[in-house]
């Protein structure tokens, strides 16, 4: 109900658009008078009370159920353009029309805010679950990397030269992909802090898709070397005029994500195109692919799927589809017949055929 109507409007205000309905409701009335009857008007004035009713606070609402009962009386109880009701029936008739003006307007004011208490309730409900969800989720992802740099430090400094080479290289090693870990989830929760702020705002520049994926790709092997990459772009793909940072991160996520979700040894594939205006982006894998019953839902803030390894914090798919929104583009995924996923990345773009 509450969004049927600006939620903002002020008191005066309230009370001027009351009286303004019931004025109007009225001089309609009077117009069709001689086919409804007086009381069939009454049912009409009754249906601008209980307009307001939800629309609008209790007091502006019992003023317009005082000022059509008194136009009612005035304009169409006989005798018309008096106070005065000569029939015992119709004074009757009256009192009824006003106490249920009256009380309709406050039961359905009463109704309106039950709905506020219960809809806060929910909220209040399904912000305490999100909260768990994130710092259930967050307290992992962060610990964990965090403990293996605290760990692998800590080796180190105690070693006192008693560590081979191999050794060192590999606390090194291991040090090297927890930092990047958790730069990774530190990124990706700015990121969705960004989007959700609404202040991040596309910088379009000209951008070499052949570099910027495979810069992305080097990065990613470097922690994930039990996955195979297979980057098909044509080394004569043109510019395209695009936030190179919001594409990047799109790039990466989904590269990351099929690294970190497919079995060792899985394949992923990285293409991309043109197709007139618009650029487009598939990344696709032969892993296990997705539950069809959660395909739709992948998207979404901290959704992870279910009996799924851990690694992650469920933010970077919900990243890709809000930085391809930004740039006016979409995200889609479907499985693949002979097993895996495809995410299909539709941004539209200027575009420039100069060779570089």
């Amino acid at each position: 109900m509450d969004n049927f109507f600006p939620k903002k409007i002020n008191s005066s205000q309230q009370y001027l658009i009351s009286i303004v309905l019931i004025l109007a409701v009225s001089g309609i009335c009077m117009g069709i008078a001689s086919f409804l009857g007086y009381r069939g008007v009454a049912f009409i004035l009754l249906l601008a009370v209980s307009l307001n009713a939800v629309l609008f606070d209790i007091w502006p609402v019992m003023v317009s159920a005082v000022l059509s009962a008194f136009i009612w009386n005035f304009f169409f109880i006989p005798p018309r353009f008096t106070i005065h009701v000569t029939a015992t029936e119709d004074v009757i008739f009256f009192i009824m029309y006003f106490v249920i003006a009256l009380i309709n307007a406050a039961l359905t004011y009463k109704i309106r805010q039950m709905e506020k208490s219960a809809r806060k309730k929910e909220e209040k409900v399904n912000s305490l679950k999100l909260y768990d969800t994130v710092l259930n989720s967050l307290s992992h992802e962060l610990r964990t990397p965090i403990s293996t740099i605290i760990a692998a430090t800590d080796n180190l400094q105690t070693a006192n030269g008693n560590l081979s080479a191999a050794n060192k290289e590999q606390l090194i090693g291991e040090i090297a992909q927890a930092s990047f870990r958790l730069n990774q989830q530190v990124e990706n929760l700015l990121n969705l802090s960004r989007l959700e702020s609404g202040i991040l705002k596309p910088k379009m520049d000209w951008c070499d898709i052949n570099e910027l994926v495979y810069g992305i790709v080097r990065k990613i092997e470097e922690n994930k070397k039990s996955t195979r990459i297979h980057i098909h772009i044509n080394p004569s793909l043109p510019l395209i005029r695009t936030d190179k940072i919001m594409l990047e991160q799109i790039i990466y996520n989904l590269v990351n994500n099929a690294c970190l979700y497919t079995p060792d040894g899985s394949e992923v594939h990285i293409s991309a195109t043109t197709h007139s205006d618009v650029f487009q982006l598939i990344v696709e894998d032969n892993g296990n692919g997705f539950p069809e019953l959660e395909i739709e839902n992948v998207f979404d803030k901290f959704y992870r799927l279910k009996h799924t390894k851990s690694g992650g914090t469920g933010l970077g798919l919900s990243i890709v589809k809000g930085f391809a929104e930004s740039l006016k583009g979409k995200v889609s995924l479907r499985n693949v017949s002979t097993g895996g996923a495809r995410f299909t990345v539709e941004i539209p773009s200027e575009m420039s055929f100069l060779t570089t």
